[in-house]
């Protein structure tokens, strides 16, 4: 229920107590703080990612245009924002990093389960990520977005409501299983395009989106090679390593195999 009694203000409507208290450094080195409160906007930055794209899915499900296009806007300014953030974590030199360091133990940016279901949400489907998540409310955030149809899967819904003659094996394939380009699709993409209507245009938003996903990868590898460098992440994970093979690999296959023909 809702408390009528207590008089609403800018800090309890904002939570500050608990927001501005949530920052708890387990050392005395003066740049443990810029790292916590770093990370825990980007987890604020997820969680809104999260809920846009939710919307994202439900207006394309229901043929919405205008709706779509304004929400994958507002997501792409979000993504832009997180990568933005690096420039701010970049100004911590590996020593200063290093001085705190051995106190985040196993904590590692990898087990962040809301970044995992943000790409479980854009269609990533591998199970080798719950091995950083034990059985509890993370690892089923994460295994209900990837059973459920992705922001792309949404898209080809929306699609279908427009009058395109889209494949029934992209319109009804297993939405657990990885996205795999569609040569079928592709065909019908390029309909899309000749069309340059509304659908066209959530082409290039969904396009823009999966571009700005890898710029995120980019700078995060090039973030974490320039703080620490080959060593080994924090919990023991692969650092740069890992980053590195996720880079050049396209959330939307068949938006970017299409170009070469449009």
């Amino acid at each position: 229920m809702t408390d009528h009694n207590a008089a609403l203000t800018y800090s309890s409507y904002l939570a500050l107590d608990e927001i501005l208290g949530a920052q708890r450094p387990r050392s005395d080195e003066h740049d443990e703080m810029l790292f916590i409160v770093i990370h825990q906007v980007y987890e604020l930055w997820f969680k809104q990612l999260l809920h846009e794209f939710g919307r994202a899915q439900q207006v394309l499900a229901n043929g919405e245009t205008a709706h779509a296009l304004h929400t994958l806007h507002r997501a792409l300014t979000i993504l832009k924002v997180v990568v933005a953030q690096i420039d701010v974590l970049e100004t911590m030199t590996p020593r200063q990093f290093t001085s705190f360091r051995e106190r985040l133990e196993a904590s590692s940016g990898f087990q962040s389960a809301q970044f995992r279901e943000v790409e479980a949400v854009l269609g990533r489907r591998d199970a080798r990520v719950f091995r950083h998540y034990p059985p509890g409310e993370q690892h089923d955030r994460i295994a209900a977005a990837m059973n459920r149809p992705s922001l792309f899967d949404s898209f080809v819904t929306y699609l279908s409501l427009h009058g395109y003659d889209v494949p029934g094996k992209s319109l009804h394939r297993d939405v657990a299983a990885p996205l795999e380009p569609s040569p079928e699709l592709q065909q019908v993409l390029l309909r899309v395009y000749q069309d340059d209507a509304g659908p066209a245009q959530i082409c290039e938003r969904l396009v823009d989106l999966d571009e700005g996903i890898q710029e995120w990868r980019y700078r995060h590898v090039k973030m974490v090679e320039r703080v620490i460098g080959a060593k080994p992440g924090t919990g023991g994970s692969a650092g740069a390593e890992y980053l590195r093979k996720t880079l050049f690999t396209p959330i939307f296959p068949d938006l970017w195999a299409v170009r070469s023909d449009l």
